[in-house]
């Protein structure tokens, strides 16, 4: 019976750290050194650790199922009822798309909900007549709008507090009835408050302040039938014109009661005397976060200066001493809203109205991202317009917008397109305004199924009629690619909205990376979140 194994073992190994040196030579078959044996369990767990440090676990391939994102590579897709954690590791379809063998990859944010935010969660009893509008109102809105039956999740929560006499930040999706949530209220307010005599300058009771002219053109459109109906003249004061043809479009007969301007006309007006603001008693600020950038800062807050608002919604009670209730409404809100709003009334005289779904991906709407180089860009443009008219020859469909980044690309763009014989529209801000004048109005009564544009286009426009979004170039912001997405998918839009997204810089894929993570996580995109708030105490 000789020495257990683990002995023999450690002798073995005794002698050969004690053999003298020479004894480690070469030796003949009689004197070969004796072979260490390693368990094989312990072989086994040492090559699952080397393993493991140099390759990454197998990725899960998708359930079969909806999904919620729709990658190339099936084991990047996400399943529709699978929401990622807030510190959860997302495996992201666009992780490695920075660098160049990225090149061709794609991934798509499917359509999660059928139905805008704007249209869900509402009660059969919700009517415009429970909201406090006077018949008069109603008959207006029923006159001018056949089509609006029922008010949207945001008119519900801001017409009401709006006929109370509060000042309202109202922060909401795009596409979600806005306008019409301010407007009507407006109205009504200008009916039971009676007008003053009229001065020597023209003195409008209402005011909408919008950043470009062709959102003014929109607006008035929408207000001057209800204006109509109730006895109310609505003019529209837009940008691009010298002083005599903005004199003219105020001495009009007769006089506006209600004025829809660009900050820049109106600064010009003002300045020159030829409107005053006395008699103001309600200011809309619409698409606020806009005209709260630095290039109109300074034209907006001169106005607010010459507007009497109230700090309070009963100074809104003196007939004979008009004061101003201020709307500011957006979809996306820089940091110093409320800030804006502490400096002309109290904090406690504001209601801050944001919807479920601000900041966020519209659930209802497709989003494909593809990752190409920026020679393959036109290519596919043209590839996808092609596909788009064949459709439309098919069967009933959508218009297209076509996003660039500067005015110089949309025209050159436009000469290819022209080359492919692909009718079309362009809109950019360079243009001179005559040539601007009409454009986006005859794209929405449908003159051109393809409008080229830049950004002047994405800020409130009504755009129902559009059914694909196309960023030819992908945006700068966050911001840009909330408003420029928000162009489909609106409520009142006939057909399902998509967005084709070409991603070819570094900068693009990082704000492509936010986005896909946001939509993971069914969270708000990150550094939005917390861009609207009350005004505090200590501002006041």
């Amino acid at each position: 019976m000789g020495l257990p194994r683990c002995v023999r073992l450690l002798s073995v190994t005794h002698g050969l750290l004690s053999a003298p040196r020479r004894d480690l030579g070469v030796h003949g078959p009689e004197e070969a050194l004796p072979v260490v044996r390693i368990p094989r369990a312990l072989q086994r767990r040492q090559e699952q650790r080397q393993s493991g440090r140099r390759s990454s676990p197998q990725p899960v391939l998708a359930r079969p199922g909806p999904l919620l994102v729709s990658a190339r590579r099936p084991e990047l897709s996400q399943p529709a009822r699978l929401t990622l954690g807030r510190w959860e590791r997302a495996p992201l379809a666009s992780r490695g798309w920075k660098h160049r063998r990225a090149r061709g990859d794609h991934f798509s944010i499917e359509r999660d909900q059928p139905l805008a935010p704007a249209l869900r969660n509402r009660a059969s009893q919700d009517t415009f007549a429970n909201l406090g509008l006077e018949p008069r109102v109603l008959d207006a809105l029923r006159e001018a709008a056949p089509e609006v039956v029922s008010p949207t999740t945001v008119q519900l929560s801001t017409i009401p507090p709006l006929l109370r006499g509060r000042h309202v930040l109202c922060a909401a999706e795009t596409g979600s009835g806005k306008t019409l949530s301010y407007l009507l209220p407006l109205f009504q307010r200008l009916l039971v408050q009676p007008s003053l005599h009229p001065g020597r300058i023209p003195a409008p009771r209402g005011l909408v302040l919008v950043p470009s002219r062709e959102l003014a053109e929109q607006v008035q459109a929408v207000a001057q039938p209800l204006g109509s109906s109730l006895g109310l003249q609505v003019r529209e004061l837009g940008g691009g014109h010298g002083m005599n043809k903005i004199q003219l479009q105020l001495s009009k007969q007769p006089p506006a009661a209600v004025l829809v301007a660009t900050p820049g006309a109106l600064w010009k007006a003002l300045k020159g005397r030829l409107v005053s603001l006395e008699q103001l008693s309600f200011l809309v600020l619409d698409e606020a976060d806009t005209l709260l950038d630095e290039s109109f800062l300074e034209l907006v807050d001169y106005i607010l200066e010459k507007s009497h608002v109230a700090e309070s919604p009963a100074d809104l009670k003196d007939a004979f001493n008009p004061k101003a209730q201020l709307v500011l409404v957006g979809a996306t809100f820089p940091e110093g809203a409320g800030q804006l709003l502490s400096k002309v009334a109290r904090p406690n005289a504001v209601t801050t109205i944001t919807s479920s779904r601000l900041h966020c991906i519209m659930p209802h709407v497709r989003q494909t991202f593809m990752r190409l180089k920026g020679v393959e860009k036109v290519t596919e443009l043209v590839q996808i317009l092609k596909q788009h008219d064949k459709a439309t020859r098919a069967g009933p469909s959508g218009a297209v917008l076509v996003f660039c980044n500067s005015s110089t690309t949309v025209n050159w763009l436009g000469y290819i397109l022209d080359d492919h014989k692909i009718p079309h529209l362009r809109l950019q801000g360079q243009m001179p305004a005559a040539m601007r004048a009409g454009i986006f109005q005859g794209f929405q009564k449908g003159s051109q199924d393809i409008l080229l544009c830049t950004d002047i286009a994405s800020r409130g426009l009504d755009s129902t009629r559009v059914e694909l979004v196309v960023n030819y170039d992908f945006p700068f912001t966050l911001q840009d690619y909330i408003h420029r997405a928000g162009r489909v998918g609106r409520v009142g839009s006939r057909v399902p909205g998509t967005v084709i997204s070409f991603v070819t810089h570094p900068w693009d894929v990082s704000l492509v990376q936010k986005i896909e993570l946001a939509a993971r996580r069914r969270r708000s995109l990150p550094g939005l979140e917390s861009s609207v708030r009350e005004p505090s105490p200590q501002q006041a």
